[in-house]
């Protein structure tokens, strides 16, 4: 059985737009959030225009009552 062959490929961000480049198996790779602006590492939040996960429940809890 042989190794799988590493490529180097660039990533893109699809938020920020940010470049980067790493070895990996695939061809081609696309991230949702990178390194440049997660909130766990920028310390600056998000905003979300579907609301917190506790607003999200209580909403589908409302409709099913």
């Amino acid at each position: 059985m042989s190794q799988p062959t590493l490529y180097l490929v660039g990533v893109r961000c699809s938020l920020c737009g940010a470049t980067f480049t790493t070895r990996s198996t695939a061809a081609a790779l696309s991230v949702d959030v990178c390194l440049n602006c997660h909130p766990a590492y920028t310390g600056r939040e998000r905003t979300t225009a579907s609301g917190s996960r506790i607003e999200r429940f209580n909403r589908r809890r409302a409709l099913a009552v």
